[in-house]
Protein backbone atom coordinates (compact mmCIF):
# COMPACT_ATOMS: atom_id res chain seq x y z
CA UNK A 1 0.00 0.00 0.00
CA UNK A 2 1.12 3.55 -0.64
CA UNK A 3 -0.15 7.08 -0.06
CA UNK A 4 0.29 9.94 -2.52
CA UNK A 5 -1.21 13.08 -4.01
CA UNK A 6 -2.05 12.94 -7.70
CA UNK A 7 0.22 14.65 -10.25
CA UNK A 8 -2.70 16.94 -11.16
CA UNK A 9 -2.94 18.13 -7.56
CA UNK A 10 0.81 18.84 -7.40
CA UNK A 11 0.47 20.73 -10.69
CA UNK A 12 -2.31 22.94 -9.34
CA UNK A 13 -0.89 23.36 -5.81
CA UNK A 14 2.92 23.19 -6.10
CA UNK A 15 3.29 24.89 -2.71
CA UNK A 16 1.74 21.85 -0.97
CA UNK A 17 3.66 20.41 1.99
CA UNK A 18 2.24 17.05 3.15
CA UNK A 19 3.49 15.25 6.23
CA UNK A 20 2.64 11.57 6.73
CA UNK A 21 3.11 9.18 9.63
CA UNK A 22 2.38 5.45 9.84
CA UNK A 23 2.03 3.52 13.10
CA UNK A 24 0.82 0.11 14.30
CA UNK A 25 -0.15 -0.87 17.82
CA UNK A 26 -2.59 1.97 18.57
CA UNK A 27 -4.66 1.27 21.67
CA UNK A 28 -7.67 3.22 22.90
CA UNK A 29 -6.59 3.04 26.54
CA UNK A 30 -3.34 5.00 26.10
CA UNK A 31 -3.02 8.30 27.95
CA UNK A 32 -1.60 11.24 26.02
CA UNK A 33 -3.07 13.90 28.29
CA UNK A 34 0.24 15.63 29.05
CA UNK A 35 1.16 16.13 25.41
CA UNK A 36 -2.39 17.16 24.51
CA UNK A 37 -2.37 19.74 27.30
CA UNK A 38 0.97 21.17 26.15
CA UNK A 39 -0.23 21.53 22.57
CA UNK A 40 -3.51 23.11 23.61
CA UNK A 41 -1.61 25.51 25.87
CA UNK A 42 0.41 26.60 22.84
CA UNK A 43 -2.78 27.38 20.95
CA UNK A 44 -4.24 29.19 23.97
CA UNK A 45 -1.09 31.30 24.32
CA UNK A 46 -1.37 32.34 20.67
CA UNK A 47 -4.97 33.39 21.32
CA UNK A 48 -3.91 35.37 24.39
CA UNK A 49 -1.22 37.16 22.37
CA UNK A 50 -3.84 38.49 19.97
CA UNK A 51 -3.53 35.78 17.35
CA UNK A 52 -6.85 34.19 18.17
CA UNK A 53 -8.69 35.11 14.99
CA UNK A 54 -7.99 32.13 12.79
CA UNK A 55 -8.69 34.08 9.60
CA UNK A 56 -5.54 36.12 10.25
CA UNK A 57 -3.20 33.14 10.50
CA UNK A 58 -1.04 32.52 7.40
CA UNK A 59 -1.78 28.79 7.62
CA UNK A 60 -5.53 29.40 7.40
CA UNK A 61 -5.23 32.16 4.82
CA UNK A 62 -3.38 29.73 2.53
CA UNK A 63 -6.16 27.14 2.86
CA UNK A 64 -8.80 29.77 2.21
CA UNK A 65 -7.03 30.70 -1.02
CA UNK A 66 -6.93 27.03 -2.00
CA UNK A 67 -10.64 26.57 -1.30
CA UNK A 68 -11.40 29.65 -3.39
CA UNK A 69 -9.29 28.23 -6.22
CA UNK A 70 -11.34 25.03 -5.99
CA UNK A 71 -14.56 27.02 -6.40
CA UNK A 72 -15.60 26.70 -2.75
CA UNK A 73 -16.70 29.58 -0.54
CA UNK A 74 -14.04 29.52 2.22
CA UNK A 75 -16.39 30.82 4.92
CA UNK A 76 -18.87 28.05 4.11
CA UNK A 77 -16.38 25.20 3.71
CA UNK A 78 -13.43 25.51 6.09
CA UNK A 79 -10.35 23.35 6.42
CA UNK A 80 -10.49 21.10 9.47
CA UNK A 81 -7.86 23.14 11.31
CA UNK A 82 -9.89 26.34 11.01
CA UNK A 83 -13.01 24.59 12.29
CA UNK A 84 -11.09 23.27 15.31
CA UNK A 85 -9.54 26.67 16.00
CA UNK A 86 -12.93 28.39 15.91
CA UNK A 87 -14.39 25.90 18.36
CA UNK A 88 -11.38 26.12 20.66
CA UNK A 89 -11.48 29.93 20.66
CA UNK A 90 -15.18 29.95 21.55
CA UNK A 91 -15.25 27.06 24.05
CA UNK A 92 -11.68 26.99 25.39
CA UNK A 93 -11.40 23.20 24.96
CA UNK A 94 -12.19 20.30 22.65
CA UNK A 95 -14.15 17.19 23.66
CA UNK A 96 -12.21 13.97 24.29
CA UNK A 97 -12.92 11.40 21.56
CA UNK A 98 -10.04 8.89 21.38
CA UNK A 99 -6.51 9.49 22.72
CA UNK A 100 -4.97 9.50 19.22
CA UNK A 101 -7.65 11.78 17.78
CA UNK A 102 -7.27 14.07 20.79
CA UNK A 103 -3.50 14.19 20.20
CA UNK A 104 -3.87 14.99 16.50
CA UNK A 105 -6.55 17.61 17.15
CA UNK A 106 -4.28 19.28 19.69
CA UNK A 107 -1.40 19.27 17.21
CA UNK A 108 -3.70 20.79 14.62
CA UNK A 109 -4.61 23.54 17.08
CA UNK A 110 -0.99 24.24 17.98
CA UNK A 111 0.21 24.49 14.37
CA UNK A 112 -3.03 25.61 12.64
CA UNK A 113 -2.50 22.78 10.16
CA UNK A 114 -5.16 20.18 9.23
CA UNK A 115 -4.30 16.71 10.57
CA UNK A 116 -6.31 13.67 9.50
CA UNK A 117 -6.11 10.16 10.99
CA UNK A 118 -7.23 7.10 9.02
CA UNK A 119 -7.84 3.54 10.21
CA UNK A 120 -5.89 1.53 7.64
CA UNK A 121 -8.00 -1.59 8.17
CA UNK A 122 -10.86 0.33 6.54
CA UNK A 123 -8.93 1.36 3.40
CA UNK A 124 -8.80 -0.82 0.29
CA UNK A 125 -5.50 -0.77 -1.59
CA UNK A 126 -3.70 2.53 -2.07
CA UNK A 127 -4.87 5.91 -0.79
CA UNK A 128 -4.57 8.93 -3.07
CA UNK A 129 -5.58 12.57 -2.76
CA UNK A 130 -7.05 13.39 -6.17
CA UNK A 131 -9.86 14.99 -8.07
CA UNK A 132 -13.12 13.03 -7.86
CA UNK A 133 -14.87 11.52 -10.86
CA UNK A 134 -18.23 11.71 -9.10
CA UNK A 135 -18.65 7.94 -8.83
CA UNK A 136 -16.98 7.57 -5.44
CA UNK A 137 -18.89 6.72 -2.25
CA UNK A 138 -18.51 8.74 0.94
CA UNK A 139 -19.95 7.67 4.30
CA UNK A 140 -20.88 10.39 6.77
CA UNK A 141 -20.39 10.01 10.53
CA UNK A 142 -24.15 9.47 10.79
CA UNK A 143 -23.92 6.53 8.39
CA UNK A 144 -25.41 8.23 5.34
CA UNK A 145 -23.90 7.94 1.87
CA UNK A 146 -22.89 10.81 -0.39
CA UNK A 147 -21.19 11.12 -3.76
CA UNK A 148 -18.51 13.82 -4.11
CA UNK A 149 -18.94 16.27 -6.95
CA UNK A 150 -16.81 15.63 -10.07
CA UNK A 151 -13.60 17.62 -9.71
CA UNK A 152 -13.83 17.82 -5.93
CA UNK A 153 -10.59 16.99 -4.10
CA UNK A 154 -10.98 13.77 -2.13
CA UNK A 155 -8.95 11.06 -0.38
CA UNK A 156 -9.83 7.96 -2.42
CA UNK A 157 -8.86 4.30 -2.17
CA UNK A 158 -8.81 1.60 -4.84
CA UNK A 159 -12.42 0.66 -4.07
CA UNK A 160 -13.54 4.17 -5.08
CA UNK A 161 -14.43 4.99 -1.49
CA UNK A 162 -13.87 8.62 -0.51
CA UNK A 163 -12.27 8.93 2.93
CA UNK A 164 -12.39 12.73 2.97
CA UNK A 165 -14.36 15.34 1.05
CA UNK A 166 -13.36 18.82 -0.12
CA UNK A 167 -9.73 17.99 0.59
CA UNK A 168 -9.13 19.04 4.20
CA UNK A 169 -12.74 19.94 4.98
CA UNK A 170 -14.36 16.72 6.21
CA UNK A 171 -13.23 13.15 6.85
CA UNK A 172 -15.43 10.09 6.43
CA UNK A 173 -16.95 8.12 9.25
CA UNK A 174 -16.00 4.91 7.42
CA UNK A 175 -12.26 5.07 8.20
CA UNK A 176 -12.41 7.12 11.39
CA UNK A 177 -10.32 5.90 14.32
CA UNK A 178 -12.36 3.84 16.76
CA UNK A 179 -11.83 1.71 19.86
CA UNK A 180 -10.56 -1.30 17.92
CA UNK A 181 -8.23 0.62 15.61
CA UNK A 182 -4.69 -0.82 15.51
CA UNK A 183 -2.91 0.62 12.45
CA UNK A 184 -3.19 4.24 11.31
CA UNK A 185 -2.02 6.70 8.72
CA UNK A 186 -1.78 10.30 9.88
CA UNK A 187 -1.76 12.96 7.17
CA UNK A 188 -1.04 16.65 7.78
CA UNK A 189 -1.14 19.15 4.91
CA UNK A 190 -0.09 22.78 4.66
CA UNK A 191 0.18 25.38 1.92
CA UNK A 192 1.74 28.43 3.61
CA UNK A 193 5.25 29.79 3.07
CA UNK A 194 6.89 28.52 6.26
CA UNK A 195 5.21 25.11 6.10
CA UNK A 196 8.28 22.88 5.49
CA UNK A 197 9.93 23.61 8.84
CA UNK A 198 6.67 23.60 10.78
CA UNK A 199 5.57 20.33 9.20
CA UNK A 200 8.81 18.61 10.19
CA UNK A 201 8.37 19.88 13.76
CA UNK A 202 4.75 18.74 13.90
CA UNK A 203 5.69 15.23 12.73
CA UNK A 204 8.49 15.03 15.31
CA UNK A 205 6.05 15.92 18.09
CA UNK A 206 3.51 13.33 16.95
CA UNK A 207 6.20 10.65 16.56
CA UNK A 208 7.61 11.38 20.02
CA UNK A 209 4.11 11.22 21.52
CA UNK A 210 3.43 7.87 19.86
CA UNK A 211 6.69 6.44 21.16
CA UNK A 212 6.05 7.81 24.65
CA UNK A 213 2.34 7.11 25.12
CA UNK A 214 1.80 4.07 22.89
CA UNK A 215 5.29 2.51 22.93
CA UNK A 216 5.22 2.11 19.13
CA UNK A 217 7.81 2.93 16.47
CA UNK A 218 6.21 5.18 13.83
CA UNK A 219 7.60 6.04 10.41
CA UNK A 220 7.15 9.53 9.05
CA UNK A 221 8.28 11.83 6.27
CA UNK A 222 7.52 15.12 4.55
CA UNK A 223 6.53 14.55 0.92
CA UNK A 224 7.46 16.79 -2.01
CA UNK A 225 6.57 17.05 -5.66
CA UNK A 226 9.83 15.27 -6.45
CA UNK A 227 9.22 12.56 -3.83
CA UNK A 228 5.42 12.41 -3.57
CA UNK A 229 4.90 8.81 -2.50
CA UNK A 230 4.89 7.18 0.95
CA UNK A 231 5.18 3.38 1.05
CA UNK A 232 3.65 1.55 3.98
Amino acid sequence: MHFAHSPQLWRDFPQLVPGVLHAKGIAADARADDTVAQLCARAAARNADGGGQESGLPQIQAWRRAFTAMGLKPTQYRCAAESLLRRFRKEGALPAIHPLIDLCNAASLAYAIPVGVFDLARIEGDLQVRYATGDERYETFAGGEEHPEPGEVIFADDAARAHARRWSNRQSGWSAVREGTDEVLIVAEALHETAPGEMAELLDILADALRTHWAVSPRSTVLTGQAPRFEL
